[in-house]
């Protein structure tokens, strides 16, 4: 995939027996995800008698109904009678539109709105035996919810805490019980989003871990067993992938463009998209703060701040990076967001210049597949498969290509490692290639071929 090279496999369609191979891909994959060596069995019939879910927000709400929907009777907790009735309302009105839309009769409904009560403060923790953490993803706030967690549950409670990025190691330190705290990764909204990342640290008990892979799949989830490092298998993933889409923006694109090449393909939505329904206020204060302290021999794509200063911060606010109307979550390209790009371009000093729809695709899958290389080299993901999971699960990557690294074996390794040699040539550290993908790539082996460890099967 360089420069000159013919690219037509990289964007070409793909046959009815491409699509059932991929997807008979995915699903073997889902089995294979849980099957992890070295934890004990559990009773099949294993299922908690009550759990605790403290943070009544969004997260919370939608892992307190996914627990309910699995018949697991639920306690939310939070700091306030406020927050509670706002997080509950919230709850009962997802369950409602659910009933109007068919997909839930109103008396199951009833019941499952039944099996969550409420509580104010951590002491109602003490009856759980699971207890999952949903506040504010900020590490000192969630070690203050474990120490008082700590004071009050039960031993042997699974503590499980719903982080996205965070070390879960510094977590569990402030406990008296660092083995039985695991991260508990569920994606949103969580009463529907399939995917559950299961981040043991380096004390975390296999007990554990393999009492959350069965509440995982007790809830319906795919649990998928990932390495405590940063952002873990998916969100490292998405970090690379969501930097080269805001670099080709600052070169030329504008992220109308993006966001078409990446639904084209088949991914749910595209970054641009995505982002503006997340919101663009999460994290800006520790993000601006750590401008300062980053090495300056790297390029920073810090374009989505401009969005924040401008009052732009998503679907909420009418603006982001496209217009909604309101009342509509439609995004529409806004002239007037373009033009600010632009600008922002020539005050960094880029002169932009028209980029392709092959150049997005390569540049944003090649981001995916050489991080994944990484994370699978460095043990943070266990399996190519299970990285293929996480991402058509949890990230929308189109299950009829299978996965990042389905779709990079059915390419060509060698043609993939072309490609991100050239852009680490091109565009810097960034693209430095992962050992694995350099290896594999040069011996013309595939992502398929590899056992759990990195090494051939």
């Amino acid at each position: 995939m360089t420069e000159n090279a013919p690219r037509a496999r990289a964007m070409s369609g793909t046959t009815g027996a491409d699509v059932d191979a991929a997807l008979e891909h995915v699903r073997t994959a889902e089995r294979e995800a849980g099957n992890l060596p070295g934890l004990p069995q559990l009773d099949p019939g294993w299922r908690p008698g009550r759990a605790a879910v403290v943070g009544a927000g969004t997260m919370g709400g939608g892992i307190a109904m996914a627990l309910a929907s699995a018949g697991v009777p639920v306690t939310l907790i939070d700091r306030s009678t406020q927050d509670l009735d706002r997080g509950l309302s919230r709850v009962a009105a997802n369950y409602a539109a659910s009933v109007r839309r068919g997909r839930l009769d109103e008396a199951e409904a009833d019941r499952r709105l039944a099996r969550i009560s409420r509580a104010i403060g951590l002491e109602a923790v003490g009856d759980a035996d699971v207890v999952v953490e949903a506040v504010f993803e900020e590490l000192s706030v969630k070690q203050d919810v474990f120490r008082a967690i700590d004071q009050h549950a039960r031993p042997g409670t699974l503590l499980g805490t719903n982080t996205s990025a965070l070390d879960i190691d510094a977590i569990a330190s402030v406990t008296s019980r660092s083995q039985d705290v695991v991260g508990a990764h569920f994606f949103s909204p969580a009463q529907v989003m399939r995917l559950l990342e299961v981040v043991p640290g380096a004390q975390t008990a296999p007990l554990t871990v393999a009492r959350l892979m069965a509440l995982g799949r007790l809830m319906g989830k795919v649990p998928v067993r990932a390495g405590n490092a940063r952002g873990f298998i998916g969100n490292a993933m998405l970090f690379d992938y969501y930097r080269e889409s805001l670099f080709l923006v600052e070169e030329g694109a504008f992220p109308a463009d993006v966001d078409r090449v990446l639904t084209g393909f088949g991914f749910a939505m595209g970054p641009f998209t995505m982002t503006d329904m997340a919101g663009h206020d999460l994290g800006v204060e520790s993000r601006r703060r750590a401008i300062a302290t980053r090495p300056e021999s790297r390029r920073y794509a810090d374009l989505d701040l401009l969005l924040v200063d401008l009052g732009r911060l998503g679907q909420k606010s009418g603006a982001g990076w496209y217009r909604y109307a309101e009342g509509d979550r439609t995004p529409r390209p806004d002239p007037e967001m373009n033009q600010r790009i632009v600008e922002y371009s020539a005050r960094i000093g880029i002169e932009r210049r028209r980029i392709g729809d092959d150049e997005i695709l390569r540049r944003c899958l090649c981001a995916l597949v050489n991080r994944a290389a990484w994370l699978l080299g460095e043990g943070i993901a266990a399996k190519p498969g299970d990285v293929d999971v996480v991402y058509v699960t949890g990230y929308g990557f189109p299950a009829a290509r299978g996965g990042p690294l389905y779709w990079a074996d059915s390419v060509g390794l060698a043609t993939v490692l072309d490609g991100v040699e050239h852009l680490h040539r091109t565009h810097g550290a960034w693209w430095e290639p992962a050992p694995l993908l350099r290896r594999l790539g040069r011996a013309n082996a595939t992502f398929s071929g590899l056992g759990t460890t990195g090494a051939p099967a």
